[in-house]
């Protein structure tokens, strides 16, 4: 199985070792995972080869956990697979519901529940998924509809008049973006304006990806040429 069948997305700042430990077990089973920071090669943008990744890949692994449930990075990278098609196995460690933003984009994927220990037989489920997922052919093409939507219920962009924006502001909206958050930019751009009906609600949406709160009031304060003139 080549390298890059599976993502493991994680918090990088508290669970690494538990997510090292989760492909430790997977690829013992001959599942070959992709993880950062191991398979990122030195050098290179961090941010676009997590994106190089995703998009290669037809698994992610999404390691729940309380760190994860609040991460900015987790649902960026999230958010992306949804967009790409990726089948997504969130793997939850710790008794916990997903925030918001989560459940929006989890809706309707099997969850699968790793306590109470010993962890053996979570990680023996865990790779029967992913193998059982693996067998199916390759994933297709994203539909235009949001994936993440429950099917029969109104969508934002039906329930309220979506806002109009030029695509060169677009474009420049994601150069702006990208500065705080790599070439996640594009997808939740895009994603935002599918949605947003005003101006402060697609700032504060594009804003809710980036972590600092510094950074965020700096984007926001710095993309007020957006806003049309009385």
């Amino acid at each position: 199985m080549p390298r890059g069948d599976v993502f493991v997305s994680y918090c990088t700042k508290s669970d690494q070792d538990a997510a090292y430990e989760l492909v430790s077990h997977v690829e013992a089973h001959g599942i070959e995972c992709w993880i950062a920071p191991r398979n990122v090669q030195g050098g290179t943008d961090w941010a676009a080869e997590i994106v190089d990744a995703i998009t290669v890949c037809k698994v992610m692994v999404l390691l729940f956990s309380p760190s994860a449930n609040n991460s900015p990075s987790v649902r960026r990278e999230v958010m992306l697979a949804i967009h790409r098609g990726v089948w997504i196995v969130p793997f939850r460690i710790a008794d916990i519901a997903p925030s918001a933003a989560l459940e929006y984009y989890l809706g309707g994927h099997q969850w699968l529940n790793a306590f109470p220990p010993p962890m053996d037989p979570h990680y023996e489920r865990l790779c029967t998924c992913i193998n059982t997922r693996l067998a199916l052919p390759s994933n297709p093409p994203p539909p235009v509809s949001d994936p993440a939507w429950p099917a029969g219920e109104p969508h934002l962009s039906t329930m309220h008049p979506r806002l109009m924006i030029e695509p060169a502001n677009l474009r420049r909206l994601e150069s702006t973006l990208a500065v705080y958050i790599g070439p996640f930019a594009e997808v939740a751009v895009h994603r935002a304006a599918a949605t947003a009906s005003t101006v402060d609600a697609l700032l504060q949406t594009l804003g809710g990806q980036i972590d600092s709160e510094t950074d965020r009031r700096k984007f926001i304060s710095g993309c007020q040429w957006l806003r049309q003139p009385d």
